[in-house]
This record gives C-alpha cells, sequence and structure tokens, in this order.
C-alpha cells in the first residue's frame, strides 16, 4: 500500500468559558467549520476544552458520559475530520476523569484519561478526578497514527516514553497552561517550549499542542500553541489571541528524522524494565 505523505493538521487556540458547556459548544462548532474549509485531517482543541479548568464542586455538574449525544453531535460535524476535544467523563456515579473525546467518522472513536493528575502549586487535579491507567493510539489515515497525552502527562518522562515507544506518527498534546500557576518562578511559556521541542526531536514526532488564550477567574492562560515538525522546528505558532493554527506534516520527513537519531530503534525495552524493576 501506497500511504498519502502529508497530513493536515491544526490546534485551536480558545478560550472555554467556565462551567458554559453550551457556549464553549457553539465555539467548537466555529472551530471545526473552520478547520474543515481549509481541508484538515486533524483537529487538536485544549484540554477541557468544553468546561474550563477551574471546576472544583462543578465537576458533578458538568460531567457526562463518553456517548453524550452533544459529543455525538460534535463529532458528525467534524465528519471525516478527527477531532479531539476536552471533556470531563462520568465513567460511574462519582468517578470523574479528566478526558478527550476522540471524534471522526461522525462517531466517537476513543476516550483518552489524564495519566499524571498534577497537585502541586496552584493545581489541584488529584482532589476533582480520577488518574486513566491506558494510553491510547488511534489510526488518522493510513499511514498516519496520533497518540495523545495531556498536560501534565508530558512532564512524566516515564509516561511519554512509553507513548511513543508504539510510534505514532503524531502527538496529540491539548493542554491548560496559566501562567505562575506552578510558582512564581517555574515559567510555563519558556518551559513548555523546551518539552515539546525535546520530545519531537528526541523521537523524531510532530506535537501538536494546543493551549488556552485568556482570562478565567485570576488566571491568565498564555496561549503558545503551536505545531512542531519531527526535528523539534516550530512549523505554525499561535499569536496572543483565540485563533486556528495549521500546518502540514510529511512522513518522509519523520521517516528521515527517526533515521538519522533512531531512539525508537534503539530503546532497548528490556534493559530499561530491568534497571527500574527494582523501583516502586
Amino acid at each position: 500500500m501506497h500511504y498519502q505523505d502529508h497530513l493536515r493538521v491544526g490546534a485551536a487556540q480558545i478560550n472555554a468559558r467556565l462551567g458554559d458547556v453550551d457556549a464553549n459548544l457553539e465555539r467548537h462548532r466555529e472551530m471545526i467549520a473552520q478547520a474543515r474549509l481549509s481541508g484538515l485531517e486533524l483537529l487538536v482543541f485544549p484540554e477541557l476544552s468544553l468546561t474550563g479548568y477551574s471546576l472544583g464542586n462543578q465537576v458533578i455538574e458538568l460531567a457526562c458520559p463518553a456517548h453524550d449525544p452533544r459529543l455525538t453531535e460534535l463529532a458528525r460535524e467534524a465528519g471525516e475530520m478527527q477531532t479531539i476535544v476536552g471533556f470531563v467523563e462520568e465513567a460511574s456515579p462519582g468517578e470523574y476523569y479528566n478526558a478527550l473525546a476522540i471524534l471522526q467518522h461522525g462517531e466517537l472513536q476513543a476516550v483518552h484519561r489524564k495519566l499524571n493528575l498534577p497537585t502541586y502549586g496552584g493545581l489541584e487535579e488529584g482532589k476533582l478526578f480520577t488518574h486513566g491507567s491506558e494510553l491510547t493510539q488511534g489510526s488518522v489515515r493510513p499511514g498516519w497514527s496520533a497518540t495523545s497525552l495531556i498536560c501534565a502527562d508530558l512532564w512524566n518522562p516515564g509516561l511519554v516514553h512509553a507513548a511513543l515507544l508504539a510510534r505514532p506518527a503524531v502527538l496529540c498534546a491539548p493542554i491548560n497552561s496559566a501562567s505562575g500557576i506552578v510558582s512564581e518562578d517555574f515559567s510555563n511559556e519558556q518551559n513548555w517550549a523546551v518539552n515539546l521541542h525535546f520530545y519531537a526531536m528526541t523521537y523524531g514526532t510532530p506535537v501538536i499542542m494546543a493551549n488556552r488564550f485568556g482570562p478565567e477567574g485570576e488566571s491568565h492562560f498564555w496561549g503558545g500553541s503551536r505545531i512542531l515538525g519531527p526535528r523539534g522546528e516550530i512549523l505554525a505558532q499561535a499569536e496572543d489571541r483565540e485563533m486556528l493554527i495549521e500546518a502540514t506534516l510529511s512522513r518522509t520527513a519523520i521517516a528521515r528524522a527517526r533515521f538519522e537519531l533512531p531512539t525508537h530503534r534503539d530503546a532497548d525495552t528490556p534493559l530499561v524494565r530491568d534497571l527500574m524493576a527494582g523501583y516502586r
């Protein structure tokens, strides 16, 4: 089979209204329509894009099952374009996940549940959500697969390594990053740039990072959404406003980057497993 060399991808940098799912759904519809007009095949929204971030006890009111009709309707509007949307998933009464709905072909294809729930600085997700326990990878189109990790998932190097060992063509990174949320001395703006560049370059894997831009309460979400190529190069970067960014990825460029720096080939998983066996 001859695979298509190029994939058109995008990140929707929006600012969710806290707790207003209806307004956020409308914003998603607008971005999805714009992306489809541009011929995109993969579109990534920020973490918790349908609800906002500082939910507290609103988690109970805003959570919905994965097969909620509103997600199904978004899937229909997305059509053949794989669209990744952030929401609060109710798995059972009182069991809630910071999750992604992966929509395509008019249906819900998969759900990814956040693995690493931060409880430091101004972050209190461990009090609200149950942590996920599985990696999620799926096909975008023949020859093109994608895996998703949510925000703090990417600050656990072991999780990123495990996710990328499966050799996805693209890493999707929906985040909710506010200025100064970790500490006054930790710059999310600068450190996210280092984080994303490192993983894209080391694994020869393009990254689509979608962050919010704008206020929520006393927090300011700084945006900076970007699409990186397989050498860590920036292919597209958002301005300081709500907007859609787009880029074209090349399967040939990914192959060359991975051939020249064979991180996957030389991962030596059995050795790493043996070395980690003594740590619990």
